[in-house]
């Protein structure tokens, strides 16, 4: 019997849900760039941590079937991304407010 964790991460891409994630790292991303670009704000490093996690996550549902190792080691790193926020969140929180 397959693990559960080799089935998630190993298994087959959805290529609906890779455009969601695409899409919504590319939103978040033309938000940063306006807020820095135009009003003259420092950018928020929180965000550019969600936009690269949703950007590999996005990545990693788009690649075809026969890729599932690539697509599994892109869905970690996106897990790392967004974990190390949550873990630079609790330890130094000052360093994510603007």
């Amino acid at each position: 019997m397959p693990s559960i964790i080799g089935e998630t991460v190993f298994g087959e891409p959805s290529k609906g849900l890779g455009l969601v994630f695409l899409c919504g790292a590319l939103l978040l991303a033309g938000q940063q760039a306006y807020y820095v670009i135009v009003e003259e704000a420092t950018p928020f490093y929180a965000g550019l941590f969600v936009i690269a996690g949703m950007a590999l996550s996005g990545i990693a549902e788009s690649l075809p079937t026969p890729r599932r190792r690539a697509a599994g080691a892109l869905r970690l790193t996106a897990i790392a991304v967004l974990a190390s926020l949550l873990v630079i969140g609790f330890v130094t929180p000052e360093l994510l407010s603007a």
